[in-house]
């Protein structure tokens, strides 16, 4: 619901492979300076990798995984105006104090009795987490990234999530803005991040998103970037049944809008093998 270092550039144009030299105090397995590779402006070789960009061509930047274990950490998305990183431990605090009144969670998780709305909205926010992770697999997952503006400050999370995606190809989004930094367009720009990552190098076929029928911003955002209405169903809302509007958005109809042109994608290579791709 709408509630590594290998970077993408879905312009069209023939893919080159720049490889950087190894930093001094690099250790970390990575392709830097790495002897047989191209370097830096050379035409990228046939086979694995014109099959990875066989979609989309576009150039790409291979250098140093510092996070060896997850390496999801490494990953990130940038737009002209906002910067996109997968959470850590470190932001569970400064998010669970910025969630805002109207945040829509999973209902799922057990409450605590604590009698303080911001506590328990920031209990469910570390188990969603933690669950998140915890429960990865290559068929099933669900990512969250940490908004920030080009400042660094957090302006809230944008969720990508994939259930049975080897065989669906299809991806769910969810997101929160804080109050100050909504009717800016952020909310586009940053549903637009996560797009690039789905229909690029993820290969997604569909993406598909909910709202209630009276949320209009988010409802805007998924026009604005060519969803079209997949149904609508009675559902469960906090005490009352409500009106959801489903929508979906094809591979074809994003590839040939062009909005992913303006997102760049870093570090997913050594991400491939947590997607279920060929590492």
């Amino acid at each position: 619901m709408n509630g590594w270092y290998r970077s993408w550039n879905w312009a069209g144009k023939a893919p080159k492979v720049h490889v950087a030299p190894r930093p001094a105090n690099c250790t970390a397995p990575c392709s830097h300076g790495r002897p047989g590779k191209a370097r830096l402006g050379a035409a990228a070789p046939p086979g694995p990798a014109a099959i990875l960009l066989r979609r989309r061509r576009g150039a790409f930047t291979v250098a140093c995984v510092s996070y060896r274990y997850w390496p999801l950490f490494d990953l990130g998305l940038s737009t002209p105006g906002l910067r996109l990183r997968p959470m850590t431990e470190a932001d569970l605090g400064p998010i669970a104090d910025l969630l805002p009144d109207d945040v829509e969670q999973d209902p799922g998780p057990a409450e605590y009795g604590v009698g303080d709305a911001r506590v328990s909205r920031g209990i469910v926010s570390h188990q969603s987490y933690w669950r998140a992770y915890g429960t990865w697999r290559p068929r099933a997952w669900r990512l969250p990234f940490v908004v920030r503006t080009t400042a660094g400050d957090i302006i809230g999370v944008q969720e990508l999530e994939g259930d049975d995606f080897p065989a669906l190809r299809t991806v769910d989004t969810s997101s929160f803005l804080v109050t100050t930094a909504r009717g800016r367009g952020l909310g586009k720009q940053m549903r637009t991040a996560v797009l690039a990552l789905a229909f690029g190098p993820l290969e997604a076929e569909a993406a598909i998103t909910s709202a209630w029928h009276d949320n209009h911003a988010s409802l805007g955002v998924s026009r604005a970037l060519g969803y079209r209405p997949n149904g609508e169903m009675l559902h469960a809302h906090p005490g009352r049944v409500d009106v959801l509007k489903h929508m979906r958005l094809l591979r074809a109809a994003w590839l040939a809008s062009g909005l992913g042109d303006q997102v760049q994608i870093t570090g997913f290579d050594a991400c491939r093998p947590l997607f279920g791709q060929p590492g």
